[in-house]
């Protein structure tokens, strides 16, 4: 069973998201909260697996509420909601810990799936509009950590195609090797950045200097 908590100012909307999860066998809903706040407190108490997380609230707004929860309970997923493709807010809620994003008015079926994939841990919520999201929102870059040096060449090159938004699917099609062998080396690359997913990688590539279109 996976454990829901759900975030958002607007209870019309947390009661439509909360039917939805609660008619599936394997989703349970622990909690809603109608702030930052309340949701850091909630998310304590309840020890949820996934938070659907509004990111324009009052009291404490999401990015602050994702960045305090991902901190303190690093196993939590956060699934930003957002109202725009293109929302600085949802690149910051990313920065600060959240797994990826959705936007509020996506079909009933992504939902349900982002909270599955984040949940599973494997692959990434809209891992090309996060990277969307960089080039339109991007931070002055730093540069590269020691950590980066002690990938292998084999490693970098699977880093920049993840960094670009492609999936384990059609990276071992680019690179002839099959998908076992990519999560591997990725399982790797997160292991030595100490990063905790391929959104977390989109956002290290990007605020690094390490996201450029050629190889």
């Amino acid at each position: 069973m996976i454990r829901v908590l759900i975030v958002d100012d607007q209870a019309l909307f947390r009661s439509g998201i909360r039917m939805l999860v609660e008619s599936q066998p394997d989703l349970q809903c622990v909690g809603e909260a109608a702030d930052g706040a309340q949701a850091v407190r909630l998310a304590e108490e309840q020890q949820p697996d996934v938070v659907l997380m509004d990111v324009r609230m009052p009291v404490l707004d999401g990015i602050s509420a994702t960045d305090r929860i991902v901190r303190a309970q690093p196993d939590v997923r956060v699934v930003v909601l957002t109202t725009f493709d293109l929302d600085e807010a949802a690149a910051r809620a990313i920065r600060a810990g959240a797994s990826g994003f959705v936007l509020k008015d996506a079909e009933p079926e992504l939902v349900l799936a982002a909270i599955r994939t984040v949940h599973a841990g494997n692959e990434v919520v809209a891992a090309s509009a996060t990277r969307e999201l960089f080039k339109a929102f991007g931070r002055q870059q730093r540069s590269a950590p020691a950590a980066f040096a002690e990938l292998t060449e084999r490693e970098r090159q699977i880093f920049a195609l993840a960094a670009k938004g492609l999936s384990n699917t059609e990276i071992a099609r680019s690179e002839f090797v099959s998908e076992a062998t990519v999560k591997t080396h990725i399982s790797r690359i997160l292991g030595k950045l100490g990063l905790r997913d391929r959104v977390q990688l989109v956002v290290f590539a990007y605020e690094h200097g390490l996201a450029g279109e050629s190889r």
